[in-house]
């Protein structure tokens, strides 16, 4: 287990943040561990940042520097998550980028934890610019290249990282959901190559105890119950537009905090994640700290794969030979995380620390692997391939966000079809989870 240590919450303007490239990370721990670095740097200035997140309701700070007399935890050895051999069969180098880059569209979470297990060898991580990078290693072998993974929303400006391959040509891919892709589809064409999770995560939060008869999202909307959402959420044009939600009761006002369902003791409906809100209103929210109902928005009909790893349409044909053998690899990385997700939680719990970001606890992070399994966020879905698409689903989206698409002025190419978004061309159906 990691040790846990909190820093005061202090941020820096640019000028008095060094480059790591001139402030290499300090070496710690010992020789033929997976080790972590960081990359720290010091300055006098010091102020409190809080900032509101969307989709997560604690505050988060911006960045975190230690003081000459700081809170630094000293060398420390750190396991990472895989264990570094010689390279093995599923060598990478020569075929795949010197460095896969994996833009996140969040800070580092349960949800990506295939990603992060991958990681192996010694870690650096950058405070300022919220990434960590080390050997990308399958099952304890070395590939020979690298992997770098990059923290998103408040850690990039929430730009979508989707986006991101647009404006960074160093990225290689983008998490993104399926409903973006279609809307990006027309100006910045990206296609999926493997979907980590299978359902998202997101939900409608409830007080059963005040609403013991909402069994569906459509029981919420035969009432006049507020539903507190944000704004510009694609999901939600869907259920109001569908009548499964009255476009009377939803607001667009959410802001990320607990702030309303407490000052509402918990009268309203409130978007949140399966994997976060839930466990942390009902353990960590000191003014509420009971049971929390939940209903996914998925069970409606809105058949999106969240957060599936994407690449620019166009770098298709130059990426191919690489994910060929790559997205196997993070296929069976998917099996692994949910068969031993301990050591990768470790590794995610401290980086969230390092980074600054928001009280992500050991529990919370076990509690989010858990509910991803228990509830097939994360699993084989419709047959015993982890990672795959069925392109009736994605036919489906697209069918639905068309119109909502068009009435923003948005409208989608002609002839859009799921095989412009998504691919299996990659994907190995003889790997699971079960």
């Amino acid at each position: 287990m990691l040790p846990e240590y909190r820093c005061p919450a202090r941020d820096l303007p640019a000028s008095a943040v060094a480059d790591p490239s001139t402030n290499p990370a300090l070496p710690v721990g010992d020789a033929g561990s997976a080790d972590l670095t960081v990359c720290t740097t010091h300055s006098s200035e010091r102020r409190e940042c809080r900032l509101t997140l969307p989709g997560r309701w604690l505050p988060v700070v911006f960045a975190v520097a230690l003081g000459l007399a700081g809170c630094s935890p000293g060398a420390v050895s750190v396991q990472g998550p895989q264990a570094q051999r010689a390279a093995g069969a599923a060598g990478l180098g020569g075929v795949c980028p010197a460095t896969v880059v994996f833009q996140s569209n969040w800070w580092p979470q349960a949800e990506d934890g295939a990603m992060y297990r991958l990681l192996g060898g010694r870690l650096s991580v950058d405070r300022r610019r919220k990434r960590v990078s080390g050997e990308l290693v399958a099952d304890g072998s070395d590939t020979g290249v690298r992997l770098d993974i990059r923290s998103g929303g408040p850690a990039n400006g929430f730009t979508p990282a989707a986006k991101m391959l647009y404006l960074d040509p160093a990225v290689t891919f983008g998490s993104a959901d399926t409903d973006q892709i279609v809307q990006l589809a027309a100006r910045q064409p990206v296609k999926a190559v493997v979907a980590p999770m299978d359902l998202s995560p997101l939900v409608l939060m409830f007080d059963p105890a005040q609403h013991p008869d909402f069994n569906t999202i459509g029981d919420i909307g035969q009432t006049n119950t507020k539903v507190l959402y944000f704004q510009g959420a694609t999901y939600m044009d869907y259920l109001t537009q569908s009548g499964i939600l009255r476009r009377s009761q939803v607001d667009p006002d959410y802001q990320g905090t607990p702030d309303r369902w407490v000052a509402s003791h918990g009268s309203i409906v409130q978007q949140g994640f399966l994997t976060n809100e839930v466990y942390s209103y009902e353990h960590e929210l000191p003014q509420w700290h009971r049971k929390v109902g939940w209903l996914l928005v998925s069970d409606t009909g809105y058949p999106i794969y969240p957060e599936s790893l994407t690449i620019r349409a166009d770098r298709e044909p130059a990426l191919a030979p690489c994910l060929r053998r790559l997205v196997p690899i993070i296929q069976r990385s998917i099996a692994g995380y949910l068969a031993d997700p301990g050591p990768t939680n470790d590794l995610v719990v401290r980086l969230v620390n390092e980074y600054g970001a928001f009280p992500y606890s050991p529990a919370r992070a076990a509690y989010g692997v858990q509910t991803i399994g228990e509830n097939a966020i994360m699993g084989d879905g419709s047959n015993r391939t982890v990672g795959d698409f069925d392109l009736i689903r994605v036919q489906r989206v697209i069918d639905i966000v068309k119109p909502i698409f068009a009435g923003q002025k948005q409208p989608l190419p002609a002839g859009l079809t799921p095989t412009d978004l998504v691919t299996n061309a990659y994907i190995d159906p003889t790997i699971g989870t079960r």
